[in-house]
């Protein structure tokens, strides 16, 4: 039976690479039930974020924003979705009014970030209003992160069948992310790994991996958050290795 299904999920990501085609009935058959959970857990976890958190969050972090640059508070930008669909995309915006805004990505040093950008993109609070994505069906809590349409040409460029990622909802978080893939990805090696990750994502989705990586993802954030105004020890994140490929270790 394991041979079989792995046989199957190779079958999948080979129709893909050779014929550019998203087969979805072959991808959901035995997933039904996993998909109807991650549904539910989505909407109702996004109606918890947005009343118990986003609400208080968002006057503050209006104010701030304001104080610091001119423009709206929530950027807005077209992103890659579920089967390669574009879906408008919300988080708060980050840096500075920018003609490059939507081709150019942000590097470490970016000069376009503003001061409480830097805070919202490290503590991952900038992808808080994507919980509205979610609620909305754009979007899932986890999956492989949405790319603006220009770094998901040239990524299809470098690595064969990259559209594979798109049999997913995007997610506001990620294996990839919890393996400490963020940030823009300028070379071959970090595009590669990071299809990796959320190639075997896809590949071996489940509930429980869902709830491990939302997980991970709350103790990084908090972490980082709490490391600003108190000295804490740094949760490190694994070294990515071979034998992490084992679905039953992936966040061991």
């Amino acid at each position: 039976m394991v041979g079989t299904n792995s046989l199957e999920k190779t079958n999948v990501e080979e129709r893909i690479r050779k014929n550019d085609v998203i087969d979805l009935r072959v991808y959901v058959e035995g997933r039904n039930n996993f998909l109807f959970l991650k549904r539910t857990f989505d909407i109702a976890i996004s109606l918890f974020v947005l009343v118990f958190i986003f609400s208080w969050l968002f006057p503050i972090l209006y104010i701030l924003i304001k104080l610091e640059s001119r423009g709206p508070v929530l950027f807005v930008q077209k992103r890659v979705g579920f089967l390669g669909r574009s879906f408008p995309c919300f988080k708060f915006r980050t840096m500075y009014m920018n003609a490059e805004a939507n081709t150019k990505q942000a590097t470490a040093n970016d000069s376009r970030i503003t001061r409480i950008g830097h805070f919202l993109r490290n503590s991952n609070l900038d992808e808080i209003p994507q919980f509205i994505n979610v609620l909305a069906g754009h979007m899932s809590i986890v999956g492989p992160r949405p790319h603006m349409f220009k770094d998901c040409n040239n990524f299809s460029q470098v690595v064969d069948a990259y559209k594979f990622r798109n049999l997913m909802k995007p997610g506001i978080t990620g294996l990839a992310q919890v393996k400490g893939f963020r940030g823009p990805a300028r070379d071959f090696d970090s595009i590669f790994k990071r299809y990796q990750w959320d190639a075997f994502y896809i590949r071996n989705a489940n509930f429980w991996l869902d709830l491990r990586i939302v997980h991970r993802t709350a103790v990084q954030t908090i972490s980082f958050i709490l490391s600003k105004f108190a000295v804490i020890e740094e949760i490190k994140t694994p070294a990515i290795t071979a034998e992490w490929i084992e679905p039953k270790n992936v966040l061991n």
